[in-house]
């Protein structure tokens, strides 16, 4: 079979801020710089928006949702604008999918995946736009009561740079649907693909302050929008700490708060799980998107029958990992985000020696250029080592045997986290036994990072509150009013 290729470099289109439809110049010209995680390199200076950016974009939404045309469409028409944006991202997909690799350093075969997925996110919530109903509700005397399902209003949403597009339609996707307009945030790693699809969605008929797009820092963009008193809502997507600091600063407005945030996920393997299987699921588990996912199975607990066996053949499959150009189709894994990124996990690699864990494989920087980390496993690792108790956000994966249901389901619990799980056994009771214990938002049972936009998903405990995809987002973008009239 000849080599693939690798896919050709995307044009950056879009550099600036996105408000009422047209790109803009920050206010102040500033610009940060964007780079290539593969190389290291510059690939463009992206607008930096500042607090006044922020009001500006909130008043156009605000115009837009209360007066502009968007006020005045009816929810079929909604939602066969939401349709259509869906199909222009399908025609657009290899542009969209490259740029995703070049600007996030995701491989390209992941990137083509997400932009499936950003397209059947936004297809499931076009066909709710029409269907988000009120009830009559019978009350007692001569009066009719129902209720009104109506937007919450103006949305600012704050996305990471690990799903850029697919976070992006997560949150688009119910806030649109239910009548919204949207302030979003891009990470300020990873601006390029989302303000291509915000072109997109200017070219398909999106009147203007429906959708606004702006690039810039947390703690300066961010800042402004989770403070700005005519925001309604912020969704945010990220780490623990900035949630404990965006609920603080939006506490003087009241206004709605969603979180979706880390993890450390514990993925169980039982004696009598399919071996191949197992091992299988483990490596996704943990080397998806390099490490770099919320509910990775970094906490990898294997049943002692079976420990060293399972440890040797996870450490090969691992050797075998191709790790390289993100934009090669042969590449398995590609780099981390940012240098930032590196480091800290090249710090975590550091501890969890220095703490007594066993370094089975990988454990290193890969080449001089760009921010690639190993496959790394590490085993013998105990509860308490730093690299079993927090979230590293890479390619590295902590072993703990155990020996039983109880001892394992206390451990798997034993964690400020609750976003995700994973159960491996082919006993059915054991595997719902598991599923009902364990403190976390989703469960998976002999399969893992199986996430589709009909279920709900978000966590327990630090890993966030309210919940993203299925019918369940509707709620967190909908007020309901209670309408009573009096019958004579």
């Amino acid at each position: 079979m000849p080599a693939a290729k690798p896919i050709a470099k995307p044009t950056i289109r879009q550099t600036r801020l996105m408000i009422n439809n047209e790109w803009v110049d920050a206010s102040d010209g500033n610009t940060f710089e964007t780079l290539n995680p593969a190389t290291g390199e510059v690939l463009a200076k992206v607008a930096h928006a500042t607090a006044k950016d922020v009001d500006v974009a909130v008043k156009m939404a605000r115009r837009a949702l209360e007066s502009g045309p968007w006020s005045k469409m009816d929810a079929p028409e909604r939602g066969r604008l939401m349709y259509r944006l869906a199909d222009r991202i399908e025609q657009e997909a290899e542009e969209l999918a490259a740029l995703e690799s070049l600007n996030c350093g995701k491989t390209i075969v992941d990137s083509r995946g997400d932009i499936g997925g950003v397209v059947n996110t936004l297809r499931y919530y076009a066909g709710w736009a029409d269907k988000i109903e009120g009830k009559t509700v019978p009350v007692r005397g001569n009066f009719l009561s129902y209720t009104l399902r109506q937007p919450v209003g103006v949305c600012g949403q704050i996305i990471p740079w690990n799903f850029p597009l697919l976070m992006l339609a997560w949150k688009w996707g119910p806030a649109l649907a239910c009548g919204n307009t949207v302030v979003m945030k891009t990470a300020e790693q990873t601006p390029l693909s989302a303000m291509r699809l915000a072109q997109l969605a200017v070219d398909v008929g999106f009147p203007p302050g429906v959708i606004n797009l702006l690039a810039g820092l947390g703690e300066t963009t961010g800042d402004a929008m989770v403070k700005h008193p005519d925001i309604d809502k912020i969704a945010f997507t990220g780490h623990v700490d900035t949630a404990k600091l965006i609920q603080k600063n939006a506490s003087p407005t009241l206004k709605r708060l969603t979180f979706e945030l880390g993890g450390k996920s514990p993925n169980v393997v039982f004696a009598d799980a399919d071996m191949d299987a197992a091992i299988e699921g483990a490596f996704h588990a943990i080397y998806f998107h390099c490490g770099q996912c919320c509910t990775a199975g970094s906490r990898l607990f294997v049943e002692k029958k079976i420990h060293k066996e399972f440890v040797q053949r996870l450490a090969a499959e691992a050797k075998k990992r191709k790790v390289g150009d993100p934009m090669d189709e042969s590449t398995q894994q590609g780099p981390q985000v940012s240098q930032e990124q590196l480091d800290k996990i090249l710090g975590y690699i550091q501890s969890g020696q220095k703490q007594g864990a066993t370094l089975v494989v990988g454990g290193e920087r890969i080449g001089s250029s760009g921010y690639f980390v190993s496959p790394t496993i590490f085993d013998d690792v105990k509860d308490d080592m730093d690299i079993a108790r927090d979230e590293i956000f890479g390619p590295v994966v902590s072993v703990l045997p155990f020996e039983g249901m109880d001892e394992v389901v206390e451990r798997a619990n034993k964690t400020n986290y609750g976003l995700a799980a994973g159960v491996w056994t082919r006993d059915v009771s054991k595997a719902h036994t598991y599923a009902r214990r364990v403190k976390a938002g989703t469960v998976w049972v002999n399969c893992y990072h199986v996430v589709d936009t009909t279920t709900p998903f978000g966590g327990f405990k630090m890993s966030g509150q309210g919940r993203e995809n299925g019918e369940a987002a509707l709620d967190h973008y909908t007020e309901t009013k209670t309408v009573t009239v009096k019958l004579d």
